[in-house]
């Protein structure tokens, strides 16, 4: 989606109108969810998709058809093979687009600068899409708004051999990145040159030196496990959109022992992602980054296929 509002800028500053197209609701089994989106011009797709195949060829065309009007307009297609209204796929599921105008001018190119501002800045918000004319939102509007797709960050607590594997594959796939440990040979920028902050702090207060946010995903793989229960009663004291942390099914059970002694509830440990990581059967560093990477790019999918379903009723 990131690729999305560069190109719709330059369509503008060429002074060509653009249509962006978005899912705005999914039912059953799709091949994009909602808020998935793609932006055509007079010539064809230009950038995203939402789902390749026989219904973005479609779409693409109604696309093309309804930048010619000059208008927006609301589309459902059904994901089937054959039958009335069918989109020629074996999906069998159903969506339904929005596909918003975006007329060449000053108006468009300002909003567009907005949107990519507020990407760059990390700022979330909505742009609603409407008939007569899309907006930018602080906050969910009534009606059809695509939340905006701000990268998230991943805040990994242990600077050791696993982070240096983790680090620069989550940042190849969308996430923001910060490393905290209490070594300073570990938590410095010439180990993590991709991360966007690192700080050597103290485990035992780590606010103070890096305040966490609910949209964070916190990664706890410090050295040797010795943090691990400190970080964890921190960050389950907190509204975080993820939790994690590493260790073996034992190791998980003891620590979760301590952290009910300590007060928290059975629903408290539901929150936390441990043993962390996906099933791959991983071992060596490089692998266990690879499970920990595509559990956090689930759990992202999740929450923004949940946000974009919040926010966008419409049919």
């Amino acid at each position: 989606m990131t690729t999305v509002f560069p190109a719709l800028l330059r369509e503008l500053e060429a002074g060509r109108p653009a249509m962006l197209a978005v899912i705005a609701t999914d039912e059953g089994s799709s091949p994009r969810e909602a808020g998935s989106m793609m932006l055509v011009g007079a010539s064809g797709r230009i950038a995203g998709t939402i789902g390749g195949g026989a219904v973005e060829k479609s779409a693409t065309e109604t696309a093309m058809a309804l930048l010619a009007e000059g208008v927006s307009a609301s589309r459902a297609y059904r994901l089937q093979e054959s039958g009335p209204d069918a989109a020629g796929m074996a999906c069998g599921g159903n969506i339904t687009v929005f596909f918003q105008f975006f007329p060449a001018g000053e108006a468009s190119e300002t909003l567009a600068r907005e949107v990519l501002a507020r990407l760059e800045a990390g700022r979330p918000g909505f742009l609603v899409l409407r008939p007569e004319g899309p907006a930018l939102a602080d906050r969910d509007p009534q009606g059809c708004a695509v939340p905006l797709p701000v990268e998230p960050r991943a805040v990994l607590f242990g600077g050791g051999h696993i982070a240096l594997e983790l680090a620069p594959l989550l940042r190849q796939v969308g996430f923001r990145v910060a490393v905290f440990d209490d070594r300073p040979e570990f938590s410095s920028p010439a180990r993590f040159p991709m991360a966007e902050e690192t700080v050597c702090g103290d485990y035992g207060d780590i606010t103070a030196s890096l305040p966490l946010r609910p949209e964070d995903y916190v990664v706890i793989i410090t050295e040797g496990h010795r943090h691990d229960l400190a970080v964890e009663r921190q960050a389950l004291a907190r509204p975080l959109a993820y939790i994690g942390a590493i260790g073996s099914k034992t190791k998980t059970e003891t620590l979760n022992r301590r952290l009910l002694d300590c007060g928290f509830t059975p629903a408290d440990l539901e929150r936390l992602h441990a043993p962390i990581g996906m099933r791959i059967m991983s071992s060596t560093p490089a692998e266990i980054a690879v499970s920990i990477a595509g559990e956090l790019i689930l759990v992202r999918a999740q929450r923004r296929e949940q946000a974009a379903k919040a926010s966008c009723p419409m049919a």
